[in-house]
C-alpha cells in the first residue's frame, strides 16, 4: 500500500545522507519495505531510517525522548543534516506522547499487550524496537530478573570453613576480601555477576568458588561444570588460568577433594557458539528451551562482549535449575553487534546496594563485613552482583592511566602518558610512518625465529613463534583509512618486506597474520581467532596457517581458510579477550562517535607490560575520554519492573 503522502522528498534527503556515508543503505532499504506492507506516514518512515540505523551502531531500541530532545546527539548527524531530513518528512510529532500516539496508530507497529500479528516493529513505553530485539530483551530481563530472586539454602557454617582454607594463603590487599564475598554471594543464588578491571582477579576468584562448589556438593564427581566465553581465545585463556589456579589450590586443600581429577572432568571451555551448538546456514542453535544445555554450572567469561541476542539465546537453553556464572568488565567496550548486556546487569554495581539481609548472609558466609558505604536496596540482581576493587597486575603507570581514562579525567591521563615512564609512551603529532616504524620494532622478533632454523612440524618451534607474535599489536579504532586497519595493514605489509622480514609471493605468504572473520565449522575456527601462515612441512610448495589454543598448537591448510584477513593491525573491537606485552593503540585524526573513553580503555588495558598511544594530534585523546557510549536499551526498566 502506498503511503498517505508523498515521500519524494524524504527518500531524497535519506539518499544524500547515504551518499555521504552518514546513513547504510540497508536502513533507508528497512524504512521502504515498512512503507510497502501497510499504510506509513513520512514520520513514521522516519522513524524506521532511525531505527534501523542505531541498530547498526549497536542499540536495542529508540528512544523517543532522545528522539524529542537531541536527535542531533542521537544520530551523530549536524543540524544542517537533521532538519534536512526532518523537513522533508514534516510535520514530525513535537513530544513524546504524539510519537507514541503516531506509532500506536501504525498497522506495522505492536503494542506490547496488545493482540499480536507479527508485526516488524513494537513499541513499549518510549521505546520502539525491531521486534527481534524487544523479544530477545523482554527474555533477558525476564530470565535474569526470575534468577536473581531465587535464593538458595546455604550452610554458612560449613561455606565459611571451606573459603578459610581456600583463601588461608590469599595476601588480602583490601578490606574487605571482595573475592571472598564474591564466592560466598555466588552460591547464593541462581545467577552471579563478578565484574572488575584488568587485575582484579575474577578468574582467581571464579576458580576458588569452583572448588568451593565442588567441597559442598553432594556429589562433588557428578557436577556438571561448563565453561564458556565469546571467542575461542578467550575460552582457551579461562581454561588455562583455571586450571592453573586449580593445581595450586589441590596442593593446599589436600587429599579431601581431588581438585585435579575434576578439573580435568570439566572438559574445555568452549566458544558459546559451539556449546549452544551452532549450525551452518542458520541463527538457530541446537540447544534452546526445549533442548537445554546439560549443565548445573555454567561460567561465561568476558561477559562485556556478549551481545543481546547471543545473551537471549544462552539463557534460553539454560536449565532452571543451573547456576549462571558471568565475568567480565563492565567498562570495556560492549559487543559490535546490539546490545551492552553487562553494562546493564551492573550498571550501579560501583555502589553495591546491598540490602540488610545480603550484607548478615555475606558476614556469616565468608567472615568478611561489607561496609556500611555500600548499603542500600538496589534490587534483587544487585544482590548477586560483586565489584571486584583492587587491581593486582595495574598498580603501575598503564593502571594509573586505565583508571585516569575511565575516569573522564583528561588532565591526569595526560599527566601519566607525558610522566616519562618506560611502560607509557605517547606519540602525540604522528606521522604514519611513525605506526610504521613501530609496527616494524614489535613485528622483526617473531619474524626472525620464522625464518630462522626451525620447523612449523615442531609444535615447540611453531608454539615459539606464536608466543613471540602475540608479545605486540597494533590496534586500531577504525577500519578504513590511513589510520584504519584496512589501511595500516597494505602499509605494515610494504614496510616489512622492505626490510626484508617478510617475502609476498601474492596473498599468502609465510609470516602472514591472518584472522578469522566468519565461523568455519568445517575447519573449526572462529570469528575472531588469530593464525600464522608457516611452511607446511610436509608440503614444502604449500603453506598452513598455525593457531595457538591455550597450550596446544593446530594448523589448517591456507586454501581451506576462506574468511580471514591480515591482522598486523586490528581493532580494538577484535582485540577483547586478548593481552599483548606491548600493545600500540592507534587514535585516527577524527573518529566521531565511535571515538569514546570505553574503546581507549579497552585498548590501554590489553596491554601488560608497554603502552603505546598514536595520535596525530594531542587533541584526538580529550574529544575521545570525554565522549561516552551509551546504547540505548530497555533492558534496565524491564528489570526494574
Amino acid at each position: 500500500m502506498k503511503p498517505d503522502t508523498d515521500v519524494n522528498a524524504l527518500w531524497a534527503a535519506v539518499d544524500a545522507l547515504t551518499e555521504a556515508g552518514e546513513l547504510r543503505r540497508l536502513s533507508g532499504a528497512f524504512a521502504r519495505f515498512i512503507g510497502s506492507v501497510g499504510h506509513a506516514t513520512p514520520a513514521l518512515m522516519l522513524a524506521c531510517v532511525l531505527l534501523s540505523e542505531l541498530e547498526g551502531r549497536g542499540h536495542s531500541c529508540l528512544m523517543l525522548d532522545e528522539l524529542v530532545d537531541d536527535p542531533c546527539t542521537l544520530t551523530g548527524w549536524s543540524e544542517e543534516q537533521w532538519q534536512a531530513l526532518a523537513a522533508a518528512a514534516a510535520p514530525l510529532p513535537k513530544n513524546v506522547k504524539a510519537w507514541s500516539a503516531l506509532l500506536s496508530g501504525a498497522e506495522q507497529v505492536w503494542q506490547a499487550g496488545d493482540l499480536s500479528f507479527d508485526q516488524p516493529l513494537v513499541l513499549d513505553g518510549a521505546r520502539l524496537y525491531l521486534r527481534r530485539y524487544w523479544r530477545d530483551e523482554t527474555l533477558v530481563a525476564g530470565s535474569i530478573g526470575a534468577r536473581a530472586r531465587e535464593v538458595r539454602a546455604v550452610d554458612t557454617d560449613k561455606v565459611r570453613e571451606k573459603l578459610d582454607i581456600l583463601f588461608a594463603s590469599h595476601r588480602k590487599a583490601e578490606t574487605p576480601d571482595w573475592q571472598k564475598i564474591a564466592c560466598a554471594i555466588a552460591l547464593h543464588g541462581s545467577v552471579a555477576i563478578i565484574t572488575g578491571g584488568p587485575g582484579t582477579g575474577k578468574t582467581y576468584t571464579v576458580a576458588r568458588l569452583l572448588a568451593l562448589l565442588f567441597a559442598v556438593a553432594p556429589d562433588a564427581g557428578g557436577l556438571r561444570i561448563a565453561l564458556a566465553a565469546p571467542t575461542g581465545k578467550a575460552a582457551a585463556r579461562l581454561k588455562q588460568s583455571i586450571d592453573k589456579a586449580l593445581s595450586e589450590l589441590a596442593d593446599k586443600v589436600g587429599g579431601e577433594l581431588p581438585l585435579r581429577e575434576l578439573a580435568a572432568r570439566m572438559g574445555a571451555a568452549r566458544t558459546l557458539h559451539s556449546l549452544l551448538g551452532a549450525r551452518p546456514d542458520t541463527r538457530a542453535f541446537a540447544h534452546h528451551q526445549g533442548n537445554p544445555l546439560d549443565v548445573d554450572v555454567l561460567i561465561v567469561d568476558e561477559a562485556s562482549m556478549v551481545h543481546l541476542e547471543m545473551m537471549a539465546s544462552l539463557l534460553d537453553a539454560l536449565p532452571a535449575g543451573a547456576m549462571l556464572v558471568l565475568l567480565g568488565d563492565k567498562d570495556q567496550l560492549a559487543s559490535v553487534e546490539a546490545g551492552a548486556v553487562l553494562g546493564d546487569l551492573c550498571q550501579n554495581a560501583q555502589a553495591g546496594g546491598y540490602d540488610a539481609a545480603t550484607m548478615a548472609y555475606a558476614l556469616e558466609a565468608s567472615g568478611e563485613a561489607i561496609p556500611a558505604d555500600f548499603a542500600g536496596a538496589a534490587g534483587s540482581l544487585a544482590q548477586q552482583t560483586v565489584m571486584l576493587r583492587h587491581s593486582r597486575r595495574f598498580g603501575g603507570p598503564i593502571g594509573q592511566l586505565a583508571l585516569a581514562v575511565n575516569a573522564g579525567e583528561v588532565a591526569r591521563a595526560e599527566a601519566v602518558l607525558r610522566g616519562g615512564d618506560d611502560a607509557v609512551r605517547w606519540i602525540e603529532h604522528a606521522q604514519q610512518h611513525h605506526v610504521l616504524q613501530l609496527a616494524e620494532e614489535g613485528y622483526r622478533p617473531y619474524l626472525a625465529l620464522l625464518h630462522g632454523s626451525g620447523d612449523a612440524g615442531d609444535d615447540g618451534w611453531a608454539k615459539a613463534v606464536l608466543q613471540s607474535f602475540e608479545a605486540f599489536r597494533l590496534l586500531c579504532a577504525v577500519r578504513d583509512g590511513e589510520w584504519g586497519v584496512t589501511g595500516l595493514n597494505a602499509a605494515i605489509e610494504q614496510k616489512l618486506e622492505a626490510a626484508r622480514l617478510i617475502r609476498r609471493r601474492g596473498e599468502w605468504y609465510v609470516g602472514r597474520p591472518v584472522m578469522v572473520t566468519r565461523n568455519d565449522y568445517g575447519t573449526r575456527v572462529f570469528n575472531g581467532d588469530i593464525g600464522l601462515t608457516m611452511a607446511d612441512p610436509a608440503r614444502p610448495d604449500s603453506l598452513r596457517v598455525y593457531f595457538l589454543e591455550g597450550e596446544e598448537v593446530r594448523s589448517v591448510l591456507a586454501t581451506r581458510l576462506r574468511h580471514v584477513e591480515t591482522a598486523y593491525a586490528m581493532t580494538v573491537h577484535k582485540s577483547q579477550g586478548s593481552e599483548f606485552a606491548h600493545t600500540a593503540l592507534v587514535l585516527p585524526k577524527s573518529g566521531g562517535s565511535m571515538l569514546a573513553r570505553e574503546l581507549v580503555y579497552t585498548g590501554i588495558t590489553r596491554a601488560s607490560k608497554v603502552f603505546t598511544l598514536v595520535t596525530p594530534a594531542s587533541a584526538v585523546l580529550a574529544e575521545a575520554i570525554g565522549r561516552r557510549t551509551r546504547r540505548a536499551s530497555g533492558l534496565r526498566d524491564m528489570l526494574g519492573a
